[in-house]
């Protein structure tokens, strides 16, 4: 998932389901037994956005917008189950495709027949050729930006002499337009995917990116704006967009859509109605005083910090006034700082940086003990059967010598690693995000490592959160990952390969990038997370990263909304299991 600067947010341990073909059942419907769901009536999403960061099904890429559009106006390949339950809830389940994919022996090719029934809400038939179309606009890269981009890193299509341009254009240009037909190619309902190497998780990836999009219908940039409405594959099509304060977007039913074309999404209200530009304390007050159309409302963001202590006993138990309506829970990102290793390369001073770091004041500085759980590596236990406890905050590293450090850091301990440290930096510069928590943050950091002797120079961060900016004079800073999917290839190889796309922390090592490739590879789901295990665990013995939190948020619904639950998956409401109550 996009990455963040300062993310903030789900504690479950799960297993995950393998690659495979079956299919697998219809999810539970998620009322109490004895609460009867009915068909109907409004949901008003409240939110302080004065409209939608993307609407553009190629250009998704953040959780929530990711798990509202998939559930009411566009369809994948694959999705995932509604579920509250841990395993249930991220478990792949086939959408537009009749089971989840077939692939050769080393999973290099991918195969994915599309079922029968599913219409554009002009009635005409969704088809291999707009899945394939939809694919093409991602490689369009000075029209299409911000999205996901694994299209271009993974199909089998030749790069630019720079390594990292496509050599296909995008269906706007034409140019290579004979290298993706051959890369991605449809016969009847069957759609093949052929890959630059093996991804065994390949058919996670088509969650992201991969949504079809009618030819006839796209306009470039403009699609998904208000001028320019998206297409909708979905129970439910886009009857207006406006922006700004008073913004409002409005879903009403799709008549076109075939419940019986979709095993996934229940469709029950009529009508979403968002309504962008509110105040964020306002929609506190008005989800808890639930009055009206309120009562049939929820947050589209987080409640506000002031807010968490009236609505919650504690990070896990909301206040019996709020119970059923009030969620809290892991958000999908691992909270570190980076640490650029070219210019702090000794091991041991990048282990008394987490030694000396008072952890815990760093985390009330963003929330207290609502804002998350002291983190151990990179991979959130939220991700499911890729994380196990790395040994770092019990002691049982190599290193630490079973020694446990307090949250607030062991200054005394600090200081007799970096007397182990061969290669000294005298003095640490720490890049800092500018706002008021970023200040906080920065004021941590700097008392509670100049305590274990190190000289901090902070700078703060004014230009906007740039990969390739940070690292370059600066030897630490603020950042946050979340997984793309619910397998750590969408973590570590990003954040610590040679060629990951966010690797600040600036590591070039041939002999991990050799683990991170065969683990990439691993067909035997089981044995990959062992791999995974592994990389996590070398992340924190050579600390290439500081751990400090994985982040939590909380969530808040109206009286009358059912399927008021986390989504694991996303970390969001449940929007295509949600109903008003009768």
């Amino acid at each position: 998932m996009k990455a963040k600067a300062a993310a903030i947010g789900a504690a479950v341990v799960l297993a995950l389901t393998a690659c495979g073909t079956s299919v697998l059942p219809s999810p539970p419907r998620t009322a109490q037994p004895s609460e009867a769901i009915t068909s109907g009536g409004t949901i008003y999403v409240l939110s302080a956005r004065e409209q939608w960061d993307q609407v553009d099904p190629q250009r998704l890429y953040t959780r929530e917008d990711l798990a509202f559009f998939g559930s009411t106006i566009y369809r994948s390949l694959e999705s995932y189950t509604y579920s509250p339950d841990a395993r249930a809830g991220t478990s792949l389940t086939p959408d537009l495709a009749t089971d989840l994919g077939s692939h050769n022996a080393d999973a290099s090719q991918w195969r994915f027949t599309l079922r029968d029934g599913v219409s554009w809400q002009d009635g005409t038939p969704v088809t291999c050729e707009d899945v394939k179309y939809g694919v093409s606009r991602t490689f369009a890269t000075d029209v299409i930006n911000q999205g996901p981009t694994y299209a271009i890193a993974y199909l089998a299509i030749p790069y630019e002499l720079d390594g990292k341009t496509s050599q296909f254009k995008g269906p706007y240009n034409a140019t290579g337009q004979a290298l993706f037909d051959k890369a991605v190619t449809c016969d009847g309902r069957t759609i093949t995917f052929n890959l630059n190497r093996p991804i065994p998780d390949f058919n996670y990836t088509v969650t992201l990116g991969f949504f079809p999009v009618p030819k006839a219908a796209d306009a470039g940039e403009r699609y998904g704006q208000p001028s320019h409405l998206p297409v909708s594959s979905g129970p439910y099509e886009v009857k207006s967009y406006s922006t700004g304060k008073a913004g409002r977007f409005v879903l009403v039913r799709n008549p076109h859509w075939n419940p019986s074309s979709d095993p996934i999404r229940r469709a029950y209200p009529d009508e979403w109605d968002v309504d962008f530009g509110l105040v964020p304390k306002v929609i506190d007050q008005r989800l808890m005083g639930s009055v009206g159309s309120d009562a049939t409302a929820i947050g589209y963001e987080p409640i506000q910090p002031e807010d968490r202590p009236a609505i919650f006993t504690d990070p896990e138990h909301a206040n019996p006034a709020f119970a059923g309506r009030a969620v809290s829970g892991f958000d999908p990102y691992a909270r570190y700082l980076w640490v650029n290793v070219e210019r702090v390369p000794d091991v041991n001073v990048r282990r008394a940086m987490w030694v000396a770091l008072d952890r815990a004041a760093l985390r009330d500085a963003y929330g207290g003990a609502f804002a998350g759980e002291l983190a151990d590596g990179v991979v959130m236990p939220s991700i499911g059967q890729d994380y196990v406890p790395s040994g770092l905050l019990d002691g049982s590293l190599d290193w630490l010598h079973g020694h446990r450090i307090p949250d607030t850091g062991d200054p005394t301990f600090a200081k007799e690693l970096i007397r182990q440290a061969t290669i000294l930096t005298p003095t640490l510069t720490f890049l800092f995000a500018n706002s008021p928590s970023g200040a906080k943050a920065a004021a941590v950091v700097k008392t509670s490592l100049e305590l274990a002797g190190f000289s901090i120079k902070l700078v703060a961060d004014e230009g906007g959160y740039s990969p390739w900016r940070f690292p370059e004079n600066n030897d630490f800073g603020t950042a946050g990952w979340g997984a793309d999917w619910p397998n750590a290839s969408t973590v570590i190889p990003q954040l610590f390969a040679s060629h990951g796309y966010w690797n600040m922390s600036q590591l070039h090592d041939a002999t991990f990038d050799a683990k991170i490739a065969a683990a990439q590879r691993e067909l035997d789901r089981a044995k990959q997370a062992t791999m995974w295990h592994a990389l996590n665990k070398d992340v924190v013995e050579n600390m290439y990263v500081v751990p400090t939190f994985f982040t939590t948020d909380q969530s808040l619904a109206g009286s009358n909304v059912g399927a008021t639950y986390r989504w694991p998956v996303y970390s969001s409401w449940p929007f295509g299991a949600m109903y008003v109550k009768g």
